[in-house]
């Protein structure tokens, strides 16, 4: 297993008004932050906010190309970047769900305490499949084909490259001490965009 010190490339916030971050996708161009009563738009190149949409947002956030997915209580709402509005709501897969992602048609969900990761159907929320893991499981992100995962346990955070099919790591990146991940994205290329829980911020990663 390949295990390497993260590399923090720049840091976004902590943002006017926003106490806590929870999920967080990236759209190809803004970077959408969960903060619990709504979603906001980052401007990455600025570190500006300039987007909100009022939307219970308390866990992870999706990006389908189209339509973002936002996690709240126990409910996933599909909603109309450009509008704002909500267009399709399914149920979550289970109580206490913290990251997700879109890939392969499918929302990827994870549960926090129970160190799952769900695959559901975005139309009709049933879980098509369940992958086990290690630790306290916060966000989700599929990049090339690597399935990765954030981890925010008691003696740390990290960030895990997991084998889906049998849930093995193969790779793992730590974050600095005191640092956690409550949200996890990829760039589409060489960096991920970790949410900062209570700290309030967004950071980007280097991934090797």
């Amino acid at each position: 297993m390949k295990r390497s010190a993260a590399e923090i490339v720049r840091e976004y916030g902590p943002f006017p008004g926003v106490d806590r971050v929870h999920g967080v996708t990236y759209d190809g161009k803004q970077v959408w932050i969960a903060t619990g009563d709504n979603l906001k738009a980052l401007d990455p190149a600025s570190g500006k906010t300039t987007r909100s949409i009022d939307v219970g947002a308390h866990a992870g956030t999706a990006f389908d190309g189209q339509y973002l997915y936002q996690i709240g209580d126990d409910r996933i709402r599909k909603i109309d970047p450009k509008t704002g509005q909500v267009v399709a709501t399914i149920p979550a897969p289970a109580t206490g769900c913290s990251g997700m992602a879109w890939a392969e048609g499918s929302l990827w969900v994870a549960q926090y305490e129970d160190r799952k990761i769900y695959q559901v159907d975005p139309q009709t929320g049933a879980v098509l499949r369940t992958i086990e893991t290690t630790r306290f499981v916060t966000g989700v992100s599929w990049i090339e084909g690597q399935l990765w995962h954030a981890t925010w346990d008691d003696d740390g955070s990290d960030l895990r490259r997991i084998d889906p099919p049998t849930g093995e790591v193969l790779e793992v990146i730590e974050m600095p001490p005191g640092v956690g991940v409550s949200g996890l994205e990829s760039d589409g290329g060489n960096q991920f965009f970790c949410g900062g829980g209570s700290s309030g911020k967004v950071r980007t990663v280097r991934r090797r």
